[in-house]
């Protein structure tokens, strides 16, 4: 009796074991299957979120610091070159739309060249966004060495001018010279990063050769301009505020610049 009692338990405890064999596996495979459900939809879920970082990144546009505070300056560069916006997500932003502090500059350069250079790294320096910036040296054609503004348009015998006083100087040397005529060189440098600075003074960002006037337009002045009010197309005799809209966007900021631009950037490799 005790033989048959021991055989009947072991029997029983194989049926047990069995089923609990059987048991465990049922749920392993469902735990298993329940894994790669949930490694799919993980993977469908992060690929959708890398999908979304992606595209916000690229529809994020780049801001370029122009490092000037003169908004007609603004305006024109934005004109010319709204198509990297459109091309490379380019925003251009002024000085002004920083609302802080903005640091000195000397710009005490012998050159255009020398003083885009001072006023880009020192706001790079400061601000530590890519920032491009400009200036321009006005040359007349023959006349004397003190008579020419070269980088100093604004500042004569050392006293920073307004606009008006501007108007005043210039037609006086018209005046005096009798028939003057003038072109505008311009430099640009661009600070990217701390380890890419590009810069140039070509001759396809320089303005054509225009006469001054020896009274400036009699209804037109747009302000931080002023020479533009005694300017004349050699061409036609015409003040160019009596030109069309496109030669008066040529006359403010020269093709070179988009140029340069675009050169850097697919140097850079921002090109979408």
């Amino acid at each position: 009796s005790f033989s048959y009692v021991h055989e009947n338990l072991n029997s029983e405890r194989l049926v047990f074991l069995f089923d609990l064999r059987r048991d465990f596996c049922r749920v392993f495979l469902l735990l298993c299957a329940d894994l790669c459900r949930g490694s799919m939809l993980l993977r469908r879920h992060m690929g959708r979120a890398f999908a979304h970082k992606y595209n916000k990144k690229r529809n994020t546009s780049m801001k370029f610091l122009y490092g000037t505070s003169n908004p007609a300056k603004l305006s024109a560069m934005k004109k010319r070159l709204e198509s990297l916006n459109c091309k490379y997500g380019i925003e251009l932003i002024g000085l002004k739309d920083l609302n802080i502090k903005i640091p000195p500059v000397p710009e005490n350069g012998n050159t255009p060249l020398e003083n885009a250079h001072q006023k880009a790294v020192t706001y790079y320096k400061a601000f530590h966004i890519p920032v491009f910036s400009c200036d321009s040296g006005l040359y007349f054609d023959n006349v004397l060495e003190q008579d020419q503004p070269g980088v100093h348009v604004r500042t004569v015998n050392g006293k920073s001018l307004t606009d008006e006083e501007m108007i005043a100087h210039y037609s006086g040397l018209a005046q005096k010279y009798k028939y003057l005529t003038a072109q505008y060189k311009n430099a640009i440098c661009f600070v990217y990063d701390d380890t890419h600075l590009y810069e140039a003074m070509e001759p396809s960002m320089e303005s054509e050769k225009f006469a001054v006037a020896t009274k400036p337009h009699s209804t037109i002045r747009e302000k931080g301009f002023p020479i533009d009010s005694l300017s004349v197309d050699i061409k036609t005799g015409k003040y160019y505020y009596d030109l069309s809209e496109q030669e008066l966007d040529q006359m403010a900021v020269e093709d070179g610049f988009l140029r340069f631009f675009e050169h850097v950037l697919e140097k850079i490799g921002m090109a979408r």
